[in-house]
């Protein structure tokens, strides 16, 4: 009997939360990409009431890691309630213990993993399957889908089987490509999924499980009868593939499918084919189809069970006529004769006669992409007479020659739209994307498909939408090679990328832009005019970011841009379109108020008629960019930096990271970008100007500085380079002057609203008057004037901002209230520091491929030393870099008092002797260091020469170096406490900084235990209901770290005192700095997130307090209450952010009653912080 099923628009993760919501009793939970929409899903449903199976809301839990995730699992299905969770690389590493215990103990739980890569030499929160393939050993049957068709059919096959059977599954799917990609899919009605499950299994389960009613004793100690116990379980792996095959069939009968545990797709009588598993089967499904109509014989056999691996059921799903195989892998496991899913399929060959040629092969390490003409490119390889082995695709590996040509082939399907929207991060538009295809998708009889490729940066980054609507289901599982419709949202970009690659005859292009038709003439670069010209492409020009900012949207283009694409194409009717955007404006808007739904609605409306056709003049076809004199550009960046800044990484070869294999990236990149992304830029009012330094010290972004130009200087500049005569001690001889870079700058205006001039220095101007009058001005400055540091004291806020930022133009949001932190402290400590940097919003806007933002000192090449080891580790990791630094110096004073011993009269001894004397203090360890590096002396004697080597070699670790951890909330208050607590507790001098923005920012908004009381926070849907962690009074309890929670926008003054305090204090410091956020909504915006700190101490959300260690051993108390009594509205102001609004909006009932608990709680910390100051 088949069922019918709703038709709906989802992506990967919804189909699979909405199979596991109707199996699962309890979800235990924690964060990462791409896995969070699974928990999240979950959570929202849970706290709006949707019943599982069983009749119940599941119970829904974070954790403080995987780890954690994992071990309450297993605790919870020992304990009788059927658990799930959802994880993805190293997550899922983390979980990998207790997964082993699960599957030891048999019990039914099921890991749903979007398949990400694992770390190596960097991070990649990208799609791949080295993360399930390093838990193939755990013991856990593993599930793949293939599709987000399959994820939704296939879902209740690992809930089911793992019932039945008692093992724990794998539920995994690809990693973005799957998981995010958004398709029109059939989906199951819970009514359908009951009668498949086995309810006297689940009886069974809750029987077996851990009550004292009935006691027995788990995860006992054995030895010698450990071997007999684990073969006992050998019959579960084989019973395993019946019972999966079984609810295979089920599902077969009940939606007229015919999936198996391996699926054969192609000519009956192949001789060539490929064995395979994930997205990529899609994709070879249609590179097949063009294949067999040529006439070739190829196949593919799709893997749905990787474990247990039926060895019975691959063979009889082949062919007998097949002579070659290739089997796609998508990890490289180092080191080993093959990849696993090629080693089990050369295996089942083993014992038979006819054994057909197996090759392997990898590909798609990271999501990148292969298309059909990969696919054809490995039956290319088979057709040789001896077939490349271990070959990869879509690289170019030109050193040990393994990658496989691919031809120009494509696979066309006509009927389908194809459309390009190319965004910036925050802007929109991905989420009005996902809008169109869900309107698209549910509301008329198409099929629709989205996928969305962005970079590692939360906002504030490229992102390109690429959309398909057809008649036919859409299996192309990679990005357009090919657009009927191509949308551009950012001017900026007709100069940074080939906008148009791909656009078809006829096409249509959308630019939003702020110039004139007769300004394009001057500013469109001539590739592009040339296309337009060549492929008459009905060019549309509006200017949505001047109607956004009017309506008050801010930069929030992407309804304007989303009205326009639909009045465009037409691919619906446009009254219906607009019926259907203004339903989802309520849904997704409707609980950040009124006020924000109605301005959306004017986006809708204004967006229908705003675009304006452009007439392509014919002489554009012979277009031709003048010749600018370029610059020429160091070899890395050359071959590296500047073809992944223009979107042309995948041509990069194998041979551009020889000697660099190992991850390591240059400092500084980050000024070769100049994305010039900003609407408005700040323009220097110079008679106005007090010379205060406030507006370089909050830039989030580095890109307004304050300089000291001498007379000479003066005299050399660029016209219109204008200065004033410099004002303060020390300051004779020089002219001062405020130094914008328009190109790198953001445009969030937190400079000019900081600016406490009478009448203010700083006025936000249109960025195309600014860029050409300052974009000389910026190089002179920089390059030619430099930075006087040694003028004034830099431990003071004017002085520090003299002193060259060694973080610069990062890809953080604009406004971040991470960025000016960092900042200050590269200004302060920058050329001897290092950074161990926990995986995060800090790590990604710190150095994020290809935009490395911490940069050297122009002057002397010196700058912070960053690593990033794992989200978990960082307070090891940079204890580690501490004890190297520490073993190098002893190993520095053991050669000197060697050398010193000798007796000899060298000019060395006093040099040695101040170093050894001085080594623990600055200053007298860089004078120290010079003076030995100033040092000609020849030395005699084959002892002396030795120790003087060995010194010489060490030269670098002369220097007192400052070691500092950064890193966020999500990983200090929670996932990396235990370190955090354990580096801090050693009492070795160690400074650790921590970025609170009170949610997990880099995933999404998550909770932590940094969100307060009362905020709506992904997994916290219905507020939060217990009180932030107070992470800095925890720390206070040892009594000898230095402990400071800071506000740099409420007082700037204190923050810069408790971070000198904190590097001068020769023991453990740990810094808590409040930083606002895009995820909280805030209704003023973030040009404001320094007013928004100001705003959180004077309404007593936040309080600056410090504790130093040092003025108890002088008789003082060391607890220093900075924050005043606090004045203003607490509910005032938060009720100024989303996160703690739309409570009101979603859950009235509760919602008063929280925000009460929430202002008691800050009310009674604040009261405990007076007792601890005796106030």
């Amino acid at each position: 009997m088949t069922v019918t099923r709703a038709m709906k628009t989802m992506d990967g993760n919804t189909a699979a939360a909405h199979v596991s919501y109707a199996f699962t009793d309890v979800a235990t939970i924690y964060p990462i990409t791409p896995s969070s929409p699974m928990p999240e899903s979950v959570d929202v449903w849970a706290a709006n009431g949707r019943k599982n199976l069983f009749g119940q809301e599941v119970k829904v839990k974070e954790m403080q890691s995987e780890a954690g995730a994992a071990a309450a699992m297993h605790g919870s299905l020992a304990a009788g309630a059927l658990t799930s969770t959802y994880t993805a690389s190293q997550g899922l590493l983390l979980m990998i213990p207790n997964m082993y215990k699960i599957a030891g103990e048999r019990l039914p739980g099921v890991f749903h993993v979007s398949a990400r890569t694992v770390a190596t030499h960097a991070l990649s929160i990208y799609g791949d399957h080295s993360d399930v393939m390093a838990a193939r050993q755990t013991g856990c049957a593993m599930l793949v889908s293939n599709s987000v068709q399959e994820v939704m059919d296939l879902s209740p096959v690992a809930h089911l089987a793992s019932i039945e059977g008692r093992l724990p599954f794998i539920n995994f799917f690809d990693g973005f490509r799957t998981s995010h990609e958004i398709q029109k899919v059939a989906v199951w009605d819970y009514k359908d999924l009951a009668p498949m499950l086995d309810y006297e299994a689940v009886e069974e389960f809750k029987n077996r499980s851990l009550n004292p009613e009935r006691p027995k004793h788990m995860g006992t100690a054995e030895k010698n009868i450990f071997f007999q116990r684990t073969e006992a379980s050998n019959h579960a792996y084989t019973d395993i593939v019946g019972i999966v095959e079984n609810y295979m069939n089920q599902i077969n009968e009940l939606i007229d499918t015919d999936y198996s545990l391996f699926n054969y797709y192609g000519a009956d009588d192949a001789e060539n084919i490929i064995v395979a598993m994930g997205s990529v089967c899609q994709t070879a499904r249609e590179t097949i189809d063009v294949l067999l109509e040529e006439g070739r014989k190829v196949g593919m056999v799709e893997v749905h069970l990787f474990r247990p691996f039926s060895k019975e059921h691959l063979l009889k799903a082949i062919p007998a006529s097949v002579k070659k195989i290739a089997v796609l892998d998508r990890t490289k496991e180092k080191g080993s004769v093959g990849s696993p899913l090629y080693l089990d399929v050369k295996a089942s060959y083993y014992d038979e006669e006819e054994r057909p040629l197996i090759t392997g092969g990898i590909f798609g390490l990271s999501s990148k992409d292969t298309i059909p003409a990969d696919i054809k490119a490995v039956f290319d390889n088979l057709d040789q007479d001896e077939p490349k082995h271990e070959f990869t695709l879509s690289i170019t590996d030109d050193v040990t020659n393994k990658s496989l040509p691919r031809d120009d082939f494509k696979v066309r399907h006509e009927g389908t739209s194809r459309c390009k929207f190319w965004g910036f991060g925050s802007d929109g538009t991905v989420g009005a994307n996902k809008q169109a295809i869900k309107i698209i998708g549910d509301n008329t009889d198409m099929y629709a498909q989205g996928y969305f490729d962005y970079d590692s940066k939360k906002s504030g980054g490229l992102t390109v939408s690429h959309l398909r609507f057809g008649e036919e289901p859409i299996l192309s599982t990679y990005l357009l090679d090919e657009a009927d419709f191509i949308s551009c949202s950012k001017q900026a970009y007709v100069n940074q990328y080939d906008l148009l690659a791909g656009i078809k005859e006829g096409g249509t292009f959308l630019l939003n832009t702020v110039w004139s038709e007769e300004e394009l003439k001057e500013h469109l670069p001539a590739k592009m005019k040339r296309v337009l010209a060549e492929k008459n492409v009905n060019f549309y020009i509006l200017d949505a970011s001047h109607i956004a900012q009017n309506i008050g949207l801010g930069g929030r283009t992407n309804m304007i841009m989303q009205s326009a694409f639909f009045n465009l194409t037409k691919v619906i009717p446009v009254e219906d379109a607009v019926k259907f955007l203004k339903e989802s404006i309520v849904k997704s808007y409707g609980h950040k108020g009124e006020d924000i739904v109605n301005m959306n609605y004017k986006a809708v409306d204004k967006g229908l008629n705003a675009p304006v056709k452009v007439e392509v003049p014919a002489e554009w076809k012979d277009a031709v960019d003048e010749v600018k004199e370029e610059k020429e550009l160091p070899e890395f960046i050359k071959s590296i930096v500047k073809p992944m800044l223009e979107q042309k990484e995948d041509d990069i070869p194998v041979s551009a990271f020889e000697g660099i294999e190992n991850g390591e990236f240059e400092s500084g990149t980050t000024q070769y970008e100049k994305r010039g992304v900003a609407l408005n830029v700040p323009e220097w009012q110079i008679d106005n100007c007090i010379q205060c330094n406030q507006c370089s010290y909050v830039c989030p972004h580095a890109v307004i500085r304050p300089f000291l130009v001498t007379e000479e200087e003066k005299a050399n500049a660029p016209e219109g380079f204008e200065t004033k005569k410099a004002i303060g001690k020390g300051m004779d001889g020089y002219e001062f002057r405020i130094q914008i870079s328009p190109l790198d700058c953001t445009g969030c205006g937190n400079c000019a609203d900081v600016c406490p001039a009478p009448e203010k220095a700083l006025l936000m101007k249109p960025f195309e008057e600014e860029v050409e009058k300052e974009k000389e001005h910026w190089t002179y400055a920089h390059e030619v004037v430099g930075y006087k540091e040694d003028v004034m004291d830099d431990m003071t806020l004017k002085g520090s901002q003299f002193k060259q930022p060694l973080f610069e133009f990062s890809g953080a949001c604009a406004g971040c209230g991470e960025t000016p932190y960092a900042k200050l402290i590269t200004q302060l400590y920058g050329d001897r520091m290092y950074i161990a940097n926990a995986t995060g919003c800090s790590s990604i806007w710190g150095a994020s491929a290809p935009a490395m933002s911490y940069t050297k000192n122009l002057a002397s090449g010196k700058g912070p030393a960053w690593g990033n080891s794992l989200f978990e580790d960082a307070a090891e990791y940079g204890y580690g870099m501490k004890l190297a630094a520490e073993a190098n110096t002893h190993l520095l004073e053991d050669n000197m008092n060697k050398f010193l011993e000798l007796g000899l009269e060298s000019e060395y001894n006093d040099a040695f002797k101040a170093w050894l004397e001085g080594k623990d203090d600055v200053k007298a360890s860089k004078e120290a260091a010079a003076a030995i590096l100033n040092v000609k002396e020849e030395v005699e004697g084959e002892d002396a020469n030795k120790y003087l080597n060995n010194i010489l070699k060490l030269k670098d670790y002369m220097i007192k170096k400052s070691v500092w951890i950064f890193g966020g909330d999500g990983w200090s208050y929670d996932i990396g406490f235990g370190g955090v607590d354990h580096v801090l507790a050693s009492g070795e001098n160690i400074n650790i900084f921590v970025f609170d923005t009170e949610v997990y920012s880099n995933t999404g908004g998550q909770s932590s235990k940094a969100t307060p009381l009362s905020a709506v926070a992904q997994f916290a849907a219905a507020g939060k209901k217990v009180r932030k962690k107070d992470l800095g009074l925890m720390m206070t309890s040892y009594g000898y770290i230095y402990v400071a929670q800071v506000a740099m926008g409420a007082n700037q003054n204190q923050t810069l005192k408790a971070i000198k305090e904190a590097e001068s204090y020769d023991g453990p410091s740990i810094i808590i700095a409040y930083a606002p956020c895009i995820n909280h909504g805030i209704r003023i915006g973030m040009g404001k997130s320094q007013y928004r700190e100001k705003q959180a101490v004077e309404a007593g959300y936040w309080h600056l307090w410090r504790f130093d260690p040092r003025l108890a051993d002088e008789g003082k108390n060391p607890f220093q209450l900075d924050s005043k009594e606090p004045k203003e509205s607490f509910q005032e102001f938060i009720q100024g952010e989303v996160r703690y609004s739309s409570l009101k909006k979603s859950f009235p009932e509760t919602a008063d009653e929280l925000y009460q608990e929430a202002e008691k709680a800050a009310k009674e910390r604040y009261e405990s912080y007076k007792k601890l100051a005796n106030k």
